[in-house]
């Protein structure tokens, strides 16, 4: 079982991350961008993965993990329940949004510079 406080110290603990806040709760950005949220209840955190990443977590931790609603859920965005999800997968599945806002702001860089 997870809690907000594992959940603040595991994005904080990525280099260069941050906490600020979105539309009244907490989120957590790197590169540039938004990686990871803290939903109003606290209960729930918010992932930003790949569609690919987000199958892979939903099929072997469905208790743990669901899409976000709508277009969101669609392209990767996900749900953590913080009370049914180990410390050390949802160490895993931060490290990998955070990754995944560094390749995409390596990827804006990039088409900047043609």
């Amino acid at each position: 079982m997870a809690t907000e406080k594992d959940f603040r110290r595991i994005a904080l603990g990525l280099d260069g991350a941050f906490e600020s806040s979105h539309m009244g709760h907490p989120d957590f950005r790197a590169h540039g961008r938004i990686f990871v949220t803290l939903q109003d209840d606290r209960a729930w955190g918010g992932l930003m993965l790949t569609p690919d990443q987000q199958k892979r977590v939903l099929s072997d931790y469905p208790q743990s993990f669901k899409p976000a609603a709508g277009a969101w859920g669609a392209g990767g965005a996900t749900l953590v329940h913080l009370p049914k999800v180990d410390e050390d997968v949802l160490g895993e599945v931060i490290t990998l949004c955070f990754q995944n806002a560094a390749a995409k702001s390596a990827a804006k860089k990039k088409k900047k510079k043609r």
